[in-house]
């Protein structure tokens, strides 16, 4: 006996096909921004016994753009990227626009053990590296027995 689909081209497979796509949409973004993965800029943060790292991605930007606050263990990182004027003709028209412009924020809290005093932030090649030492009295040791 021959199985034949009631459905003409398979509908299973194709209503399949369509939760799959609708699955892997959120992970998918048009822009450059990452608006579905975070916004801009783009943040890594990562954490060790001695330190928390944290690299913003901001390529092109003027460091003097960009502003860092801590307060009560809440570090805000604010700037603003300004748009580029096409260059030459006056009469120049933009067709594709895909860099992010405007101001932007992103707010971070950081472990309890971050030393505020211990905050260091370099700009360089269009990243930001903060990095954020801990206090010492949080640091692992390793405690001898007598």
């Amino acid at each position: 006996m021959l199985y034949r689909s009631v459905f003409p081209g398979d509908l299973l497979a194709q209503l399949e096909r369509l939760q799959r796509g609708m699955r892997a949409a959120p992970e998918l973004s048009p822009s450059i921004r990452g608006l579905a993965r975070g916004g801009f800029p783009a943040i890594n943060v990562s954490a060790g016994p001695q330190s928390t790292e944290i690299h913003v991605f901001a390529p092109g930007m003027n460091p003097a753009d960009i502003e860092l606050h801590l307060e009560k263990g809440v570090l805000t990182i604010q700037g603003e990227r300004k748009a580029e004027a096409p260059a030459g003709d006056e009469k120049a028209a933009v067709h594709i626009d895909e860099r992010f412009s405007g101001r932007f924020r992103r707010v971070l809290t950081l472990p309890e053990d971050a030393d505020p005093d211990g905050v260091v932030a370099r700009y360089r090649d269009g990243v930001l590296h903060i990095s954020v030492s801990r206090k010492q009295a949080s640091q692992p040791r390793r405690i001898d027995i007598q």
